[in-house]
């Protein structure tokens, strides 16, 4: 049998006028149609109900902090569509995969596989077989206990990890790599927000935001939203915006496209949200040319200098600086050679709208600068976070109420991930604490990122590959080269609740591990169990599942991760793994005694709306640098020498979407309904290029000389700049090649894609 891929040829298209606001009514309706759906009625109250409650279940969607006062409904459209998509009630079972080959399910897109519905028992995949087979948990623990076992070098083994893990997950995870002899732990940060911690540790000693949303929403004067769209990616940060809106607070946003959500938010919990005009977000948009970020906030610090120099005394922090700070005599001099037109002339933007931006800088006393991944995932991601801080710095933006730096996580629990350990390069302190509690000898050898992980599997490094949770086989750079990666070694196992793309791409000997998600019930001999995450903001807090499992077969990535673990030691091994899978209290002892900031955890998480974490800038301007202050950090902006006919693409997600996973095929934000397969582009750009509105295209990226292809693109005339294109991923994953990587955080350059088009021939697709 064949599976089918839902009309996702392209031939449902159409495409609409551009919305001007966001939320409101349709985001209620779309909720409620996607969570009955897939849940039924009796599921969607339980779960929606609980969710983002101080006694509920934690949202497996974004890592925006829940406020202090919660209403009924704490919850946002894609937070909705992400737990009716794990707590469905559609099953993928044994039966499934009697009926479909691997080879049938290769054919089928990524939305008709996550839309069949939960896995439901653990299923091998002997060499050379065409179907999965059920397979027992015990024997499927022994075959990933033997393929470890077996390892000539411990180093020969990968650990991959999704942000949906959860604390005492990710903790056991990196304790049974390390126990191994491994520090090879790519996760999904190295992907995302890697730039920001490269960035944020040299500038200012710690790698994470040092703002709370108390500090966004009630004391901000200026927001600054670099590189993201809270209104496809982080919904519930609109309702945070609004409020600081109401207070009095200014925003500009900085971005190629214009995104609905900050033009006007209509909160469906409020009148004005129902049948008024809502709230305008942003006073001020900088429709930037991509890739030009740097060169903005080194021309704004330009001028803030120059400013101070007419005025002195006036405009710049100077007790702050003095006393705070290092580095600032060098960057001046950096900026003071920076020709300010060159560097107009890299962000696309008029000289107004940037005098305009200065402008609402000095009248602000605080400022928040939040960013995603449209900052991160550019070659010079790193650089561009540093000027940014550099701009908090001028005027003592860092360490007092409303102010500061707020890098905006995507998946739920990625910051948490790293916190417990997930890093290929985990300090000495850390492991030495680590050492010290399990009585091991953990690797200090840096190992593998993501990219560096791909790298290793092509060329024969590796021989076991375990993914606990996401799509790493869809989510990766430069496809092709990853997929060829992954088949090329011996053994792959992937812990999922949904069949993705990563279950067919997959190594000689597969296993896919059906796990528990976020909202499931998880019972333990010990009794009920609960989880924890850490949100963008820092704040730890407990999570409980509310409905039950769809299957029996179902365990707990905890009792999986112990179970290889058991496999793997043997039931004498010095690591209590079986106290430890009965009784996650106990893992929370554990990682008190480990990590820094989680003393008294048990108790302290207990309490409703859980604890923050500890913050030296935030909470005191201790800056821990080599400095011992906070840095400016510069380097000179490099502008893109585009060769002629071609443009600068940057990948997003679709407002259907959440990272890989596809809800649906609508993007009723940006005007796109029925399909994907899309490429946004400035509509001079298209008549120059020789193309009309509405062209079928390939796009081929151009890197290194070496091309790569993605064929069948309709085109869409839309506001972006000149030579500035963008288009969803994971669709165009495939040109972002391997060795485009961010400068230092080695992050692929999924922002900094050039490309030409050519025209469209299906016979030769």
């Amino acid at each position: 049998m064949t599976a089918k891929a839902d009309g996702e040829d392209g031939e449902d298209l159409t495409v609409s006028a551009p919305k001007t606001w966001a939320a409101g009514v349709p985001a209620v309706r779309a909720s409620m149609r996607y969570a009955l759906h897939e849940m039924g009625p009796v599921r969607t109250a339980r779960v929606l109900t609980a969710l983002n409650q101080k006694d509920g279940l934690d949202c497996p969607s974004c890592a925006w902090p829940d406020p202090d006062h919660r209403t009924h409904a704490e919850f946002c459209e894609n937070g909705a569509k992400a737990v009716s998509w794990e707590a469905t009630t559609k099953v993928v079972d044994a039966e499934f995969f009697r009926r479909h080959s691997v080879a049938d399910l290769e054919s089928s897109s990524d939305h008709w596989l996550e839309a069949q519905g939960r896995l439901t028992e653990p299923m091998h995949l002997a060499a050379g077989d065409t179907h999965y087979r059920p397979v027992a948990w015990a024997e499927a623990f022994r075959l990933i206990g033997s393929a470890l076992q077996a390892l000539p070098d411990p180093n020969r083994a990968i650990f991959y990890t999704s942000g949906r893990a959860s604390n005492e997950a990710a903790f056991l995870y990196q304790l049974m790599a390390r126990r191994l002899g491994t520090n090879n732990l790519p996760d999904c940060s190295n992907m995302c927000h890697e730039s920001s911690g490269v960035a944020l540790s040299r500038s200012i000693g710690i790698g994470k935001g040092t703002v709370t949303l108390d500090d966004l929403t009630d004391h901000s004067e200026l927001i600054v939203i670099v590189g993201q769209n809270p209104g496809t990616n982080h919904p519930r940060m609109l309702t945070a915006l609004a409020k600081a809106k109401k207070r009095g607070a200014r925003i500009v946003s900085v971005n190629p496209l214009t995104e609905a959500g900050l033009n006007r938010f209509k909160n469906p919990q409020r009148a004005s949200g129902v049948i008024g005009r809502g709230t305008k977000l942003s006073d001020l948009h900088l429709p930037i040319s991509v890739g030009g970020d740097q060169a903005l906030f080194a021309l704004v610090n330009q001028q803030l200098v120059a400013r101070e120099a007419a005025a002195p005394g006036t405009v710049l922090d100077l007790d702050f600086l003095a006393t705070h700070t290092a580095g600032l005599e060098e960057a001046q001099r950096t900026w003071a050679e920076l020709d300010p037109r060159d560097l107009l002339a890299q962000t696309g933007l008029s000289a107004d709208v940037v005098t305009a931006f200065v402008d609402e800088t000095v009248r602000a006393k605080s400022i928040t600068v939040c960013w995603a991944m449209g900052i991160t995932q550019h070659r010079n991601g790193v650089a561009i976070i540093e000027e940014m801080t550099n701009y908090l710095l001028l005027r003592g933006n860092i360490g007092r109420p409303g102010a500061g730096v707020c890098p905006v996580r995507g998946h739920s629990n990625v910051q948490g991930d790293r916190t417990m350990g997930i890093f290929e390069r985990m300090p000495e302190t850390f492991l030495a604490a680590l050492d010290d509690e399990f009585e091991i000898t953990s690797p200090r050898a840096h190992g593998y990122d993501t990219v560096d992980a791909i790298r290793a599997m092509r060329d024969g490094h590796c021989d076991v590959f375990i993914g606990l949770g996401g799509n790493f086989a869809q989510a990766t750079p430069d496809t092709a080269v990853t997929h060829r990666a992954l088949r090329s070694i011996p053994f792959t196992a992937q812990v999922s609740t949904k069949l993705n793309r990563s279950h067919l791409v997959h190594g000689r000997e597969a296993l896919i591990l059906p796990c528990l998600g976020r909202t499931d019930r998880d019972e333990r001999a010990s009794g009920p169990q609960g989880v924890t995450v850490e949100d963008s903001m820092g704040v730890v807090h407990l999570s409980r599942g509310r409905v039950n499992p769809v299957s029996a077969e179902q365990r707990s990535e905890v009792a999986i991760i112990c179970g290889i673990a058991e496999a793997t030691f043997g039931p004498t091994d010095t690591i209590p793994w079986a106290d430890l899978r009965e009784d996650y209290s106990l893992i929370r002892d554990r990682i008190a005694r480990v990590v820094p900031g989680f003393d008294d955890f048990n108790a302290r998480v207990a309490e409703p709306g859980g604890f923050h974490l500890p913050n030296g800038p935030r909470d005191e301007r201790r800056f821990d640098t080599a400095t011992g202050r906070a840095n400016f950090r510069t380097s000179p902006p490099q502008a893109w020498d585009l060769p002629a006919g071609h443009l600068l693409m940057q990948t997003l997600r679709s407002h259907d979407q959440f990272n890989t996973t596809i809800y649906g095929l609508d993007d009723r934000y940006r005007g796109i309904h029925g399909g994907r397969m899309v490429v946004f582009l400035n509509s001079q750009d298209v008549a120059d290029l020789g193309f009309t509105d509405g062209d079928l295209v390939d796009l081929i990226s151009v890197h290194a000389g070496e091309e790569r292809r993605a064929a069948g693109f309709r085109i869409v005339e839309y506001g972006t700049p000149r030579g500035s294109a963008a288009a969803y991923y994971p669709e165009t994953n495939v040109l972002v090649p391997l060795d485009s990587v961010a400068a230092e955080s080695n992050t692929p350059t999924s922002k900094s894609i050039v490309i030409r088009l050519e025209p469209h021939h299906p016979s030769e697709t």
